[in-house]
């Protein structure tokens, strides 16, 4: 019997929530609105959006020229004044009451991140919970943090996709709970019906936020250099992450730049290979779509039999499929690995960069296939790959030297500790690393040797929470580090003595732990 939509999860219904719930988003023909100058107004040049699930028209992206993006970020100028100078009691209150009207709309903001973004069930309620989970951590810790330090101003957000709630919009409500206004971009390629519905219940809750559609050439200049910007946090590509450091080298502002490295993973003298499997299952949420995934996995020569065996018995045990999908009406939803990535476009990149990996020596050692049983007869699939692994990458790959963005792993084999390292190291930093030893005392020494910010030992290691600090070495992250006391003081000033700590060109000024 072939599947169905689930009723919980079908799209026109959740729209007519949305309707329901955040009205002043939509003008009088139903076109996606900003949010800018206090209110929901300019549709822009409509932009037809396409879900990553079944290809469908999702909705247009309300897409702005320059000048009128410009208007938004001078009228954010203006109330960033007016911000700092309420008080701290206040400006907890506000954000509280934008942490309970969100919590009452969970269950239909974790729907819609399916549709717009391809993910999960499980990883769409994930990242709204972890948003204001986090955010209520440091309303309820604000005052120690934050202590006689003064708001910068305007802070903008240019951020990816793939975590709309929990970086995104995270971000955006602990800049103004420190006394900032914050203007955000939507990205592109998916989250901006969610986060419509996010910004205009903080807006009800009397916080100063902007929210703006626009292709990233059209709006760059206004939301990274123009000068009513006190300070820019970027998520997102090493490419455009280059750029925009250049272009803010000659302006004097601060800023937060998370940009990709290759994460890796490396094997040494190791037997535990039962938690290693399960570590290769989790390492694959959302199909690697992630910042902190780990794509490259630099294993001792001697231990690749025992690796590949793991390596396939975990990864073929994953199911690829599409997420909204049930028998019957009444049935839970499928507990997928993941979903589709983010649209055709990336499909088609990792199919280019894997024939590639191919044409210059790389070797196949593991090709997933997907199980039509796991979509609708017909449906649109071009976003759908399954995992894919190579070995012995070649140098002149450009995979070598690229996190893929996407469900294709590469494994690089050694045979001295000199080669791990090495091989560890390829991208000139990264966020995340790991090592795995039956030596542990081996593993923590080695591990200061591995140009990432986090590593874990015998473990992968995330982004963290809450109190705990993130932020990149080398060419993956450019500003200041962020997280608990740090994001504080990243956002805000405190005296001239007092220093921000992040990866500037003429110095590191790392925290005491990592």
């Amino acid at each position: 019997m072939a599947k169905i939509v689930s009723p919980q999860v079908e799209f026109a219904e959740l729209i007519r929530q949305v309707k329901q719930v955040t009205p002043e988003i939509f003008n009088q023909d139903g076109k996606y609105l900003n949010l800018m100058e206090g209110r929901w107004q300019e549709p822009g040049k409509p932009q037809d959006f396409v879900s990553p699930i079944d290809g469908s028209t999702l909705g247009a992206l309300p897409m702005l020229d320059r000048p009128t993006a410009l208007r938004a970020v001078q009228a954010a100028h203006q109330e960033a004044a007016d911000w700092a100078r309420v008080d701290l009691d206040e400006r907890k209150r506000r954000v509280q009451d934008c942490l309970d009207q969100l919590r009452a709309h969970v269950e239909l903001i974790g729907k819609l991140l399916m549709w717009e973004i391809g993910k999960t069930y499980k990883l769409g309620f994930t990242d709204i919970d972890r948003c204001i989970d986090g955010v209520q951590w440091y309303v309820d810790h604000i005052e120690d943090m934050l202590g006689k330090r003064e708001p910068l101003g305007v802070v903008s957000n240019i951020a990816s996709w793939n975590y709309p709630m929990s970086v995104l919009m995270h971000a955006v409500l602990v800049q103004v709970l420190c006394g900032n206004a914050a203007v955000a971009k939507t990205p592109t390629d998916g989250g901006f019906i969610s986060l419509s519905v996010t910004f205009a219940l903080a807006r009800r809750a009397g916080l100063p936020v902007t929210l703006v559609s626009g292709s990233g050439g059209e709006l760059s200049d206004v939301l990274v250099k123009d000068q009513a910007i006190d300070c820019l946090s970027f998520v997102g590509g090493r490419y455009n992450g280059r750029n925009i450091a250049d272009a803010l080298a000659s302006v004097h502002k601060r800023y937060m730049l998370e940009m990709e490295g290759v994460n890796t993973y490396g094997i040494w003298n190791f037997s535990d290979w039962n938690a290693l499997g399960d570590q290769l299952k989790k390492g694959y949420d959302y199909g690697k779509q992630r910042c902190t995934a780990y794509v490259r996995f630099v294993v001792q020569r001697s231990a690749f039999p025992q690796f590949l065996e793991t390596y396939w018995n975990a990864i073929r045990s994953l199911k690829v499929g599409n997420p909204t999908l049930v028998d019957n009406p009444d049935d839970k939803l499928a507990d997928l690995a993941f979903g589709p990535v983010i649209n055709r476009r990336q499909a088609e990149d990792l199919d280019r960069l894997y024939a590639d990996a191919l044409k210059t020596g790389a070797t196949p050692v593991y090709e997933g296939k997907l199980d039509e049983s796991l979509f609708l007869p017909g449906q649109d699939m071009s976003a759908y790959r399954a995992p894919r692994a190579l070995v012995n990458l070649p140098r002149q790959s450009e995979l070598y030297f690229k996190e893929p963005f996407g469900p294709i792993d590469s494994i690089v084999l050694v045979d001295r500790v000199e080669e791990l390292v090495g091989e560890m190291n390829i991208s000139n930093g990264a966020l995340v690393g790991a090592l795995a030893s039956d030596d542990e005392k081996w593993a923590q020494r080695t591990a200061k040797e591995v140009r990432a910010f986090k590593m874990g030992i015998n473990k992968l290691r995330s982004r963290g929470d809450r109190e705990e600090v993130f932020g990149g070495l080398g060419e993956s992250w450019k500003g200041a580090f962020v997280g608990g006391k740090l994001l504080v003081e990243a956002v805000t000033q405190g005296a001239p003595t007092q220093p921000v700590l992040g990866n500037y060109e003429d110095a590191i000024l790392l925290p005491e732990t990592t």
